[in-house]
Formats: C-alpha cells, structure tokens, sequence
C-alpha cells in the first residue's frame, strides 16, 4: 500500500472534495455553507480521495475557527489523522454533525466511530453530544406564557455578572472545559465574545424579570453566518426550578420571528435534559446530533 498523499485544494482542484461517498450525508447538513476550497483538504491514496476535511471560519475571516467536515474512509483511519495533523491551521474544535439517531443504525454507526477514531488519532477527544434543533413557521409558534417582563440592557457587565453565576451552575459542556482552564470569568468571557461576534444587533440581548422586578435570567437572540439562531438561554440559579427556560425560550424566537426569520437554528447538550425538554415543548425539532471533539492540549 503506497502511502497517502494529502493535498490542500485550491479553485482548479475542489472537485476533489466531492469524491468520496457521503454515508453521513454531511453534504446536505451544509448545504447552506459556502467553504473556500483553500480551507479543504483531501487525502489520495493511489489517486484515489480517502479523507477529506473542511475548515469553517465567518466570511472576511483570516484564519478558520472549527474543523465541521471531516470524512474518512472505512480502514483508513490513519490518512484521516494524518490529513489533520498536518494541516497549517490550529484549530481547538472538531464538529460532527450526524443524522439523528445514528447510534441506532449500524452502518451509520460504523461510519462515525471510522471519523471519531480517526480525530482521536489526530489529537482530539471528545467533548459532548449535542442535539441541533431547526424550527419553522410549520412547528408552530409557541404561545408566550406571560409570566415574565423582557427588557433590552445596553450594559455588557450586567450581561457579565450574569453569565458569570449562571455558569456557577452550568451543565454546557464547553462551559465547564472554560471554568477548568480559567474559572467562571472565562466561561462567562467566551460567551460574551460570541454574542459580539454575531452580525447581529447588539440591541437584540434582553433580560427577563418577574413583574416585580427580579432578574430571572437573559435570552440572546441573534444572528449567526447561517441565520437566524437562539444564541444563548440562561437562567440565574436562584431562579431555576420554576421552569423559567421555557419563558425565556419561547420569547426569543417570537423576538426572531417579529424581526423576519423564517427559520432558527438552536442546539443544546443531550445531557442537558431540562433544556432539551423546553425545546421538544416549543415546537423545536432536532434535525441533527452534533459531536464535538477539541484539541488535546
């Protein structure tokens, strides 16, 4: 077996990427995404693609932020490890976004654990599995259950102090891998830098309260590369057991669908049962499963 040879793709090389079959159907999970063939990689062996893996990063953006497509042949889990390994770029995240249910489908199962392998082989452990979640009007929209006042708050440390004692509490995965590395107050900075790296307005980000006043927690509507998304649900920890995400839920995407969007992407950890409960009650069905791997230090 001759050793594979991997290549970085360019405008007269990007068909490359489409010759390898699609098991995962990644190809209809970005359908929507556009990736600069100079941010795709391939691996060859004996001229045939074996591997291929794909680097996302926002538009006018100089370097990639997430590796999200990544395919690797049956067998050959090493050229896969290979193709990331040597890449010029140093991404932390490796994102998979399956079709739901594939634990249960044995060819799908079979399919994913070749990529997991290969990503482990490369460096990267698994983080967390996620539900991704798209509603339209066709879901129907959740009636408001009133128990809440919503108000916008043009103070970021207001913002701040509230995801940093939400996060006290978290059951988000990647909120726990930033409280390791750096406390709270990196969990509660991580979020805040992404709520401004949304095109959307910053206008968007509301505070709910009880009709007496009280902080009960904050809903981020925004607007990702992709569209429209629940950006981010919160509740503060004195709050919780009242049922408040749901409030907070349902008003975000009645916020989202007043500004025009016809769709919202959301997604939550599958072992965040509450959270996952308040989407399946409004309306929002999962449409994928993502796996996240990260960098192994």
């Amino acid at each position: 077996m001759t050793d594979p040879v991997i290549r970085t793709l360019d405008d007269s090389t990007a068909h490359l990427f489409d010759d390898l079959p699609d098991p995962l159907r990644m190809r209809e999970k970005h359908q929507r995404i556009r990736f600069r063939p100079d941010w795709q990689r391939v691996a060859l062996r004996d001229g045939r693609v074996v591997a291929r893996a794909a680097w996302w990063g926002a538009p006018g953006a100089t370097e990639p932020l997430v590796i999200n497509w990544f395919d690797v042949a049956e067998g050959e889990e090493e050229a896969g490890a290979e193709l990331l390994r040597g890449a010029p770029w140093q991404v932390e995240e490796l994102e998979l976004d399956l079709p739901t249910g594939w634990h249960g489908v044995p060819d799908l199962r079979t399919a994913a654990e070749t990529r997991f392998t290969a990503a482990r082989k490369a460096g990267f452990e698994l983080l967390v599995e996620r539900y991704n979640y798209r509603w339209t009007p066709d879901c129907g929209l959740p009636e408001r259950p009133g128990r809440l006042l919503f108000t916008p708050e043009p103070d970021d440390g207001v913002f701040f102090d509230a995801l940093r004692r939400i996060h006290s509490v978290t059951l988000d995965a990647h909120a726990l891998r930033a409280i390791e590395q750096g406390g709270v107050d990196q969990a509660a900075q991580e979020e805040m830098d992404f709520f401004h790296w949304m095109p959307s307005p910053r206008e968007w980000w509301q505070i709910g309260r009880t009709p007496d006043g009280e902080p009960v927690g904050i809903h981020i509507p925004g607007r990702n590369p992709g569209g429209p998304c629940i950006g981010f649900i919160g509740v503060l920890p004195e709050q919780r057991g009242h049922g408040y995400a749901y409030d907070l839920l349902v008003e975000c995407t009645h916020f989202l669908v007043e500004q025009g969007a016809e769709a919202i992407a959301a997604a939550t950890d599958q072992g965040n049962t509450p959270m996952a409960a308040h989407f399946a009650r409004a309306g929002y069905p999962v449409v994928r499963e993502r796996v996240n791997f990260w960098a192994m230090p």
